[in-house]
């Protein structure tokens, strides 16, 4: 197992989180009350979410969020909706803290959905306007959704040497059959402990099929590691728990992504966060982080035949220009070769293409090797 390190701050608990998290929807009711019992109009401040107001962090290898926000007021013909939806999920929200309960983002939606008293004109047109709505009200009060009692859905698998507990039932990783463990949205201490692990690394892939390959093959156990998958772009709490292993109990995070601009963005996230959740970066991203492959050298280095070549379109060659221009990835030599080679090569690769090398070829050949010889990018 490796060494544990310290976390950067001790966790509280969730009754210490709870009357934090109240204290703060509470403190905006009363600002709009004040601002309303003075004259004036009734305003919430939102932090702005786009890349225009996210900033590189260097020092610490991650984004985080700038100091712009926009008000959105009462008397705004084009902000009321939106002022009142953000009103309305804050009285939810307090009410799920009063009843120690949780609902996922879909219940959020109906929880507030009714037509306005007087009018055919419903609350929300969408559960996207719904989402959009908690997202801004996660950045106002600088409370993470699980603060807010609201969960998604699941979209991660975990299978490996570790035993958790999980709202106090022993989940023991290593028995977990062909389907795995399901990582909730919510994934914090008090809701997830770890009991023991003897995994000395993590290997993050990026597909369920590829997970599979490597549970069927128990990659993890000869190789003594945890296997995690994230259904493509991991969710939050996929990159959290992520950031858990690797900050508290010191494994090491490797990545196994398809050699596409999706693969390198998904990368990008997990390593340095993303533009719309610069604000949890500081709990999300893992700046040490590997990427294994696939490589752009592979289709030659591997002995790949043309079979497995898929063309890139202008829209990857658009994407993966950008990306190679992201400010910690500009002045990196290494993937700066990666993805020129991928335009070179003119084509994109999945890690399911090493199925034509062998069926296993992926699990007892290339990642082996490539974590023998320390062969990655960073």
């Amino acid at each position: 197992m490796a060494k544990q390190k310290t976390p950067s701050a001790p966790a509280r608990t969730k009754k210490e989180r709870d009357a934090a998290t109240e204290k703060k929807i509470v403190t905006l009711a009363t600002d709009v009350a004040k601002r309303s019992l003075a004259g004036n109009e009734p305003i919430v401040r939102v932090p702005t979410r786009t890349k225009s107001n996210t900033l590189w962090n260097k020092k610490k290898g991650i984004l985080q969020m700038g100091p712009a926000a926009q008000e959105r007021g009462l008397f705004n013909l084009s902000q009321a909706k939106s002022f009142m939806q953000t009103m309305l999920h804050s009285s939810s929200i307090k009410d799920l803290i009063a009843a120690e309960k949780t609902l996922s983002l879909r219940g959020m939606f109906y929880k507030g959905l009714h037509t306005v008293a007087g009018t055919k004109e419903k609350t929300f047109a969408d559960q996207d306007e719904s989402d959009g709505i908690l997202e801004d009200l996660e950045v106002s009060l600088a409370a993470l959704r699980e603060e807010l009692h609201i969960f998604a859905k699941k979209a991660g698998t975990m299978v490996g040497n570790i035993t958790i507990i999980d709202s106090g039932d022993e989940i023991d990783c290593r028995r977990m059959g062909s389907g795995g463990y399901a990582i909730p949205s919510i994934v914090e201490p008090d809701v997830i402990k770890f009991k023991k692990c003897d995994a000395k690394f993590v290997l993050h892939v990026e597909k369920n099929t590829v997970w599979s390959r490597f549970n069927e093959d128990r990659f993890w156990e000869k190789h003594n590691c945890i296997l995690t998958e994230g259904g493509g772009q991991p969710p939050r709490g996929v990159r959290r728990l992520l950031r858990r292993l690797n900050e508290e109990l010191g494994l090491p995070v490797y990545c196994l992504l398809d050699c596409d601009p999706w693969g390198h963005y998904i990368y990008s996230v997990i390593k340095q966060g993303s533009i719309s959740l610069a604000f949890e970066s500081e709990r999300l991203a893992i700046p040490d982080v590997k990427y294994l492959g696939i490589r752009a050298s592979d289709y030659r280095a591997c002995g790949l035949s043309d079979d497995v070549q898929i063309a890139l379109n202008d829209t990857d060659i658009k994407r993966a220009k950008e990306i190679a221009a992201y400010p910690w990835f500009e002045g990196h030599k290494g993937w700066q070769r990666e993805i020129a080679g991928m335009l070179n090569n003119g084509f994109k690769m999945e890690v399911e293409s090493l199925i034509t090398k062998d069926i296993s070829y992926v699990t007892e050949t290339y990642v082996p090797e490539r974590l023998k010889a320390k062969d990655w990018l960073e």
